[in-house]
């Protein structure tokens, strides 16, 4: 049973190193009720249903380590950048997954051993940016290198095997290419290192394929929790065709299944697409599809629409086009999940017909001011609907 009044211990916080867990100093009771709190003031409507909050692992719950590299070869630093753009190294930070913690020393070792010569933001010299570290509920892990050009490749291959050896979970590796000097984590082209190419992740009985340039969920547990409660709320509703735009990896799409049911999951990422469709076969789940495109232009071009719409946006929200095709179209229901309840108090004032029925906050992201939150929407008698 996870103790509400929790509070994480951290000598990095403590030291002034890393203030990234804002709401460090206040107890994890009190975080989930401000949260709640922030959420009713936003989103709160006559005849909504809210649901206790979803709490999270205050510590150890992160299956993503984030990394910019720097220091040196024979001394390099996994953490952030402080405002003079020396490396904080963060290896033990208390928010990793075990398999991460266990990692990321092995990590450093192999960056001194292949001789990987850490970026400097300063003087625009070495090679190695960053590295994206993801590890599965297996504890098996994807490992990616972000690096400013191909220079490091071959050593990185030559190095490969002992890397395996000393990570047995490894299942993943790849360099990512970022050439430009930008505030960017990764570029756009990724050099696979590994026969395998996704790192299999096992969430409520279904298994999610995550390639390197995937998006998924920094918090397995809570987002486990977030599609069964998902599955629950549709289930109630019986409905026969669903869209899942911003779909990803097909986390809601896969979830919502069914054999009397029709699914369409829309990502603009085809390397999320082609982990989706995996995970689909893999299931044996023939009504669900995935394609690649805009979720904006596909709603307003389809010339038709599903009974229910999820969307999972980015932090801005599904933005004013889309709430404005949702307002007119003959969508009965809308499920929206959402890390920004501003954005998404803002859209449902842009969809005035249809109201909040259900509401749930989930901690993705204990020790921040950050949650998600899923709420269920349905149309309103004459809501607005294009005859």
């Amino acid at each position: 049973m996870l103790e509400l009044q929790e509070r994480l211990s951290c000598h990095h916080f403590d030291a002034g190193r890393c203030g990234s867990c804002t709401w460090l100093p206040t107890g994890y009771g009190d975080q989930l009720a401000a949260k709640q709190a922030h959420a009713v003031e936003l989103l709160d409507r006559p005849g909504v249903e809210w649901f206790d909050p979803v709490a999270g692992r205050v510590s150890h719950f992160r299956n993503k380590a984030k990394m910019a590299v720097a220091g040196t070869v024979d001394a390099p630093t996994l953490g952030i950048l402080d405002r003079d753009l020396r490396g904080i190294d963060l290896r033990d930070c208390p928010l990793h997954l075990p398999a991460l913690l266990d990692a990321l020393p092995v990590l450093a070792a192999f960056v001194s051993r292949a001789v990987l010569a850490p970026y400097d933001v300063a003087t625009r010299a070495g090679e190695l940016k960053h590295l994206l570290v993801t590890a599965s509920p297996d504890d098996e892990l994807m490992v990616r290198f972000v690096a400013r050009s191909q220079e490091p490749v071959a050593r990185i291959r030559k190095h490969l095997p002992w890397l395996h050896e000393q990570l047995p979970g490894l299942r993943v590796a790849s360099v990512n290419l970022l050439p430009e000097h930008k505030a960017a984590l990764e570029g756009p082209r990724e050099l696979l290192l590994t026969d395998d190419d996704s790192l299999p992740m096992r969430v409520n009985g279904l298994t999610l394929h995550l390639r390197p340039q995937s998006f998924f969920q920094t918090n397995t547990e809570v987002a486990a929790a977030l599609y069964r409660e998902a599955r629950a709320w549709v289930t109630d509703l019986d409905v026969a065709s669903v869209w899942d735009l911003y779909c990803g990896v097909g986390g809601f799409a896969l979830h919502l299944a069914s054999a009397d049911r029709d699914v369409l999951g829309i990502e603009t990422s085809a390397e999320a697409v082609a982990s989706a469709r995996a995970s689909a076969t893999e299931a044996g789940l023939p009504r669900v599809r995935f394609e690649s495109g805009d979720a904006t232009e596909l709603a307003l071009h389809a010339g038709t629409a599903p009974e229910l719409l999820v969307v999972n946006p980015p932090r801005r929200g599904i933005g004013a086009r889309l709430a404005g095709w949702v307002q007119t179209s003959p969508v009965r229901h809308v499920l929206y999940s959402s890390c920004n309840a501003e954005s998404l108090a803002r859209d449902l004032e842009a969809m005035p017909g249809l109201v909040p029925r259900r509401a749930r906050v989930l901690d993705m992201f204990p020790n921040t001011a950050h949650y998600e939150i899923l709420v269920l929407l349905e149309r309103a008698e004459g809501g607005g609907r294009t005859p």
